[in-house]
């Protein structure tokens, strides 16, 4: 109740257009008490809002905060499930943890767990993942399909389909994959996806998908050992963009692929994952725990496993690597 009382009045104010709205025409938008107004434009001021607030004259909004919230994810997303149930914390260790801890608590499928900062955020290969405060995008979705659990990367390959098609979506740039789950813009990482998962012997109970995007991160927030390889989207495209319309696009990217994979399989998401791989056709060099290979890589599997083919025409299945253009 509380958060639809606090989305109203932000709908309210937007309305309104920067002029004033008086409590009574508040409480009557929102269908509350004038000290219920002012109980929850107190809390808006807590989250970061600038109000101002002038007698006879009402309140208006000068300034949101650069947040991402639950009220603001929330106002104007466009899916069905995902996201209708938020988690939302200042700083966290890891959104994956949190979202853990929730799946084994039977929380709804689509609940999402969001952070402006992790202290010990995790990507790939049990590398940590950098999270400065304000930046970016932190979070972990929870997902519980009804396959078999050998199909379960195949959620990650989706993961990244839908990153790209949210970015291209909401800004100027046009980012690639490369194997299997970075996202790059010019050649450099903008986005990183984790995929973990809750099983038992026979079945599925839960995926947790986290996805991190450098979106209004500068130069000097990454360290020196990054800023060779990493990038965000602000840097790319010269300005800022909204975090919350970028998580709302993904959200509904998201949905819309997860509904087209239960309902046509891993054939559609297939095809879209290769038309936006930036290696398919192209050189590679493929790193492994035990060996390095360079060849042409050709594609990828049913399973989300990468083809590469040698200079001698023998094929390898690339499960787990590093992989770089030759």
């Amino acid at each position: 109740m509380e958060s639809n009382v606090k989305t109203k009045l932000i709908e309210a104010f937007s309305k309104a257009e920067g002029d004033f709205v008086s409590g009574q025409e508040l409480a009557e938008f929102i269908g509350c008490s004038r000290t219920a107004v002012w109980k929850h434009i107190e809390e808006l001021r807590k989250e970061g809002y600038e109000l101002d607030a002038v007698r006879k004259k009402g309140y208006r909004i000068v300034s949101a905060p650069e947040k991402v919230t639950k009220t603001e994810i929330q106002i104007g997303l466009g899916t069905n499930r995902f996201g209708k149930e938020i988690v939302y914390e200042e700083t966290v260790a890891s959104t994956q943890q949190i979202a853990h801890k929730l799946a084994n608590e039977d929380a709804p499928e689509g609940t999402i767990v969001i952070a402006e900062e992790q202290v010990s955020g995790k990507g790939r290969l049990s590398r940590s993942w950098h999270s400065p405060k304000y930046t970016g995008i932190w979070m972990s979705i929870i997902l519980r399909p009804n396959i078999p659990i050998h199909q379960a990367p195949q959620l990650t390959l989706l993961a990244a389909v839908a990153v790209v098609q949210a970015i291209e979506d909401v800004t100027d740039t046009l980012p690639e994959i490369k194997w299997p789950n970075d996202i790059l813009i010019n050649g450099k990482k903008v986005t990183g996806i984790l995929t973990e998962m809750q099983a038992e012997s026979d079945r599925i109970h839960s995926v947790i998908i986290g996805i991190g995007i450098n979106v209004n991160a500068k130069l000097e927030d990454f360290p020196d050992d990054l800023k060779e390889k990493a990038t965000s989207i602000q840097i790319e495209q010269g300005r800022p963009i909204s975090r919350a319309k970028l998580i709302q696009a993904l959200l509904l990217k998201l949905e819309r692929m997860y509904d087209l994979y239960l309902d046509k399989g891993f054939s559609p998401i297939k095809q879209l994952w290769e038309s936006y791989a930036v290696s398919i056709g192209k050189e590679i060099i493929a790193t492994t725990l035990t060996d390095t290979i360079k060849g042409s890589a050709l594609g990828i599997t049913d399973e989300g496993v990468l083809l590469l083919e040698d200079i001698s025409g023998q094929i390898h299945k690339i499960y787990s690597a590093d992989i770089s253009l030759a």
